[in-house]
Formats: C-alpha cells, structure tokens, sequence
C-alpha cells in the first residue's frame, strides 16, 4: 500500500467518526435552557452506541447548587471521572422555569428533586431512575456511594449483543 492511499484511507475512517464523537463533544456543559435536549440525548445515545458505553442523562438547572455540588465532586474524583467517561456518555438536560424540557423527560419517570440522573442504555431505553439524593454525604456526595452507582449500572462485556 502506498503511502498516499495509507493517509487517504486514514482520512475516511477519521471522517466516518467524525459526526458521533464531534457530536458527543458539542453536548452541553452546563444546564442551558435553548438547547434542543431531545436532540442533546439522541446525540449522547449515537455516541454511546458507537462507544460501547451507557447515557447517563443529568437532569438539573443552574439554579440547583446540588447541581453545582455534583459536577464540582466529579471534577474533585478522578476515580469517578474515570468511570463514569469509562462507562457513559454524559448528556445534561435543563429543568427550570424557562424550559422544562417536559417532552423529554415524560418519557421517564417522574423527578423528585435535582440534579436526578437517568441512565439509558446504547438503544435510548431507560435501565435506571436515580435519586441523587442517597448519593450525598453531608453537603456533598458520597465517593464510595458514587462509585458503586456508576459500576452497577455501566455495561458489561455480557450486555454486549
């Protein structure tokens, strides 16, 4: 093989990538209130599929200081940041005033309180509801509590089809 046609080949598997990881990247960092979330989770959905990962799908606003506690303590735990980019697609879904994104999250159960954390399979289809408040340790989360969430709940070699 020649090099022009090695680097030519290279170009295509990296511009068949492109879009999902590209789109996986775009995805919110903060709870954002215009975003189209339907489309926010497809996009997490196409990344984890093609990842072999799971969705978890954080349900919050910048309103929530628990919200706020929880992306602090992710960013605070490279154990957890380790798993849970390991194991998931990361996607956050605003609730507030100015949207309350009630298409979407109609179609799982209802949220008692914020930030609620839904983990969906690389399908779309919900596998878990989680509370995040039997999470928290004092005014912050638990690292152990977290942990065994985010291993219970991400895929294993036998969910492979």
């Amino acid at each position: 093989m020649t090099m022009k046609r090695f680097l030519c080949s290279l170009a295509a598997v990296a511009l068949l990538f492109t879009p999902i990881v590209g789109g996986a990247q775009n995805l919110p960092a903060k709870f954002e209130p215009s975003r189209d979330a339907a489309k926010d989770v497809a996009t997490a959905v196409a990344a984890a599929k093609a990842q072999g990962k799971r969705v978890l799908v954080d349900v919050g606003g910048e309103w929530c200081p628990w919200c706020h506690i929880l992306d602090r303590f992710v960013a605070a735990n490279p154990e957890v940041q380790a798993l849970r980019d390991a194991g998931y697609v990361w996607v956050k879904v605003n609730w507030s005033k100015e949207n309350k994104n009630e298409a979407l999250l109609s179609r799982w159960p209802a949220i008692k309180g914020y930030p609620h954390l839904f983990v969906l399979d690389a399908d779309g289809k919900l596998i878990h509801s989680q509370d995040t408040d039997v999470l928290e340790a004092g005014k912050d989360y638990d690292k152990a509590k977290f942990i065994e969430f985010l291993q219970k709940f991400s895929r294993k070699k036998s969910d492979d089809r």
